[in-house]
């Protein structure tokens, strides 16, 4: 970069900027509306928008489940009370997992090109910015005496990313614009009147998708060429993108043209004051201002770049992020759009990590960690209408592979709401809907709104509820326990020298169904359901008996129910601590001795290497915030920006996941509400909080000297 030919942008803790066209994927800006994702790369001579559409999934619903699961169940359940590990692994994987082991992944859409003519030369005052507090992203330059400027947004109102490009002379826009699906590029066809049509299928037998393209003129002339449109000596022109699928429509294309006929006819500065006006209702519900040495015109990734060297020179930083990873929730999660994966909606690859669908144990969920308390309840909604679509497929599973009533899910679900164990691997946690139902509890917590529990709750914390009290066993010690689970995701040794990861019980477990537990007593206490009198009582002695916590002779909350060796004390997981965070049952006020016990495992998982992935400093953030340990809450949360940033600000898991974004969000609010506020922090506000109870409750804070002085 020159630093001689930048132009600099108003200081603002809301705005990525960048002096130079993004090289790469992970230093494109992403815009969204919930359905459609875009990533601006900014380019001068061809610009490059990748593009998603948020159920472009390569896959159907399938039946999964393994016939013979049940009879093997209590083999495997008697193989590991003998310590038989390796044999109870084998057995576990012919005679439990599906077939096909894996469900078809994420992809994207397609690449839309917009080549400019009269590009050649060396653009002057290059700038390439996101607002997040309008949702606006912009590039500015000047060449051979032209200013040229181009807007990018994803509007939720009208379903379609609209682009405008314009120029501050008359005559000066010629380009052309086209699809491109590679390596699986079905071709794009034109459809007269200044659109064309890209139509295809994910994979085989997967969803079968349209994406259609329009364009308008100020000026000049407009039409199609082949399978482009082109546009000669335009003063301005307007660029309209939209999708559709066959998992939502019957006739997606039919869809793809309602909306560019419902759009043409309005203004662009129309259609781009109702975008601002109802992204703005969500994301100016809160503000967080650090009062920390504003450096914001510099460019963004400049300052990552030198807060990895120095990240007390730029805790400004900070609210960037924070702001940030509102705007990505924001665009990746509106009522009527499916729920956030594990790359929100923004991935490039046909084949991506963990095929970027939806993961159970822990990922889906820390994207929602601060949807509530930065009052945007409605960014859930996707999430509990995933939980809906689970709910078929979960009754079959406990059907079919366990025998037992009642809702369950394993590690990982899709787009259709599969409940089937996914993986090569031994994957038999079961905790998945349990978990995610906790979400529908805390909702109903913001707010006490008893239809809500009545009418979109009740039915799935009780039906999860009941699937444990047909799965539980009593162990030696007459505790109820699963007899068959794991501790995502990690390992452990026997004495004997065999090592794997299903057992017995875990701590994890039981802090989940206990919380699931405390969910459904706290919903039957609330006087609706009194028809549920005896299922109640059920449910109320069962949670008496789960396992009790235990502390090893490092001082450690204990992972599983003996102190085994750890294959990898590092582990990115820290599930055991599920009771700290995000569960409610671990405090230093509540339970000293076990809080100490969490925050020694943190140190220790820490010094063999944990933390690594982003999503897990992420956690780790959140768990030092409720342990009230402000200092390292705020060290790890320079080492989630500094180590676990990519150049646009997403989460370097490695690779791109969205999770540690959302993490970090959650981790901020965290540490303001349990008073975790570090010595760099001295002085600050925070407005908008929302807190549970009833009614929509905000507060505002105010600190000084790192003590709250207002609310």
């Amino acid at each position: 970069m020159n630093p001689n030919n930048i132009k600099t942008v108003s200081p603002d803790e809301n705005i990525l900027f960048y002096a130079n066209p993004a090289r790469v994927w992970t230093e494109a800006l992403p815009i969204g509306n919930g359905r459609l994702g875009g990533m601006i790369f900014g380019k001068i001579e061809e610009e490059q928008i990748s593009l998603n559409e948020d159920t472009l999934y390569a896959d159907h619903p399938l039946c999964r489940t393994n016939p013979d699961c049940k009879k093997t169940l209590p083999e495997v359940r008697k193989l590991l009370k003998e310590g038989r590990l390796n044999e109870a692994n084998m057995l576990a994987q012919a005679g439990m997992l599906p077939s096909p082991r894996y469900t078809g992944p994420y992809q994207p859409l397609a690449n839309l090109f917009i080549r400019l003519c009269g590009m050649k030369g060396k653009a002057k005052n290059y700038i390439r910015t996101l607002d997040i507090a309008n949702s606006l992203a912009k590039v500015e330059y000047s060449l051979n005496g032209v200013k040229y400027t181009r807007e990018y947004f994803a509007s939720y109102p009208k379903n379609a990313i609209i682009i405008r490009l314009t120029a501050d002379k008359p005559s000066s826009l010629s380009l052309y614009v086209n699809l491109m699906r590679r390596p699986f590029d079905p071709g794009t066809k034109s459809l007269g009147n200044c659109k064309i049509l890209m139509e295809g299928i994910a994979g085989d037998g997967g969803c079968t998708y349209d994406c259609m393209v329009s364009a308008v003129s100020e000026g000049g002339c407009v039409g199609n060429l082949g399978d482009t449109i082109k546009i000669d000596r335009a003063d301005s022109v307007t660029i309209f993108v939209t999708a559709a699928t066959s998992f939502r429509h019957a006739r997606p294309r039919s869809i793809c043209d309602s909306v560019l006929r419902t759009i043409s006819d309005i203004s662009y500065e129309k259609l781009l004051h109702e975008h601002i006006a109802d992204y703005r209702e969500l994301y100016d519900r809160v503000k967080l201002s650090l009062n920390t040495p504003d450096r914001s015109d510099v460019p963004t990734d400049v300052r990552l770049a030198q807060y990895k060297e120095n990240p007390e020179a730029d805790s400004g930083l900070i609210e960037l992020y924070f702001n940030f990873g509102r705007y990505l929730l924001i665009s990746c999660s509106r009522p009527g759009s499916e729920a956030a994966n594990l790359q929100g909606i923004w991935n490039d690859s046909f084949t991506p990590s963990w095929e970027s669908i939806y993961t159970i144990n822990i990922n889906i969920e820390m994207n929602y960690w601060f949807a509530q308390g930065c009052n945007m309840p409605e960014l859930c909604r996707p999430l509990f209408e995933l939980i809906k679509k689970m709910y078929p497929s979960g009754c079959e599973t406990a059907r079919d592979m366990y025998g037992c009533r009642g809702f369950v899910a394993h590690h990982n679900t899709n787009v259709w709401g599969d409940c089937a164990p996914t993986g090569a691997g031994v994957f038999l946690w079961c905790l998945g809907a349990a978990w995610l139902c906790l979400s529908l509890w805390e909702q109903y917590e913001y707010g006490h709104d008893i239809e809500f529990l009545k009418n979109e709750a009740y039915l799935y914390i009780r039906d999860s509820a009941l699937f444990f009290i047909d799965y539980l066993i009593e162990d030696d010690d007459g505790y109820l326990i699963t007899g068959l689970t794991q501790s995502p995701e990690n390992t452990y040794r026997l004495t004997n020298g065999e090592s794997g990861s299903i057992a017995r019980t875990c701590t994890m477990d039981n802090a989940i169904i206990g919380a699931l537990f405390d969910a459904y007593i706290g919903a039957y206490e609330t006087g609706a359901f009194d028809f549920d009198c005896e299922f109640a009582e059920k449910v109320k002695k069962a949670r008496e008996k789960l396992r009790p916590y235990q502390i090893g002779t490092k001082g450690q909350l204990l992972e599983w129910d003996k102190e085994y060796e750890e294959c990898e004390p590092g582990h990115r997981h820290i599930s055991h601590l599920f009771g700290l965070h995000p569960g409610h049952e671990i405090s230093p006020d509540k339970t000293p001795e076990l809080a100490e016990a969490c925050k020694r495992t943190l140190e220790l998982r820490i010094q063999n290497g944990g933390g690594h992935t982003g999503w897990s400093r992420a956690w780790l953030i959140n768990m030092y915030a409720r342990l009230r340990d402000g200092e390292n809450a705020y060290k790890n949360l320079q080492a989630l920006i500094g180590k676990s940033t990519y150049p646009n600000m997403f989460d370097c898991h490695p690779p791109f996941q969205i999770d540690g974004n959302f993490g970090g969000v959650s981790a901020i609010i965290e540490m303001l509400e349990n008073s975790a506020i570090p010595a760099d922090f001295p002085n600050g506000t925070f407005t908008g909080l929302r807190i549970k109870g009833e009614g929509v409750q905000t507060v505002d804070l105010e600190w000084k000297n790192g003590i709250i002085k207002k609310i």
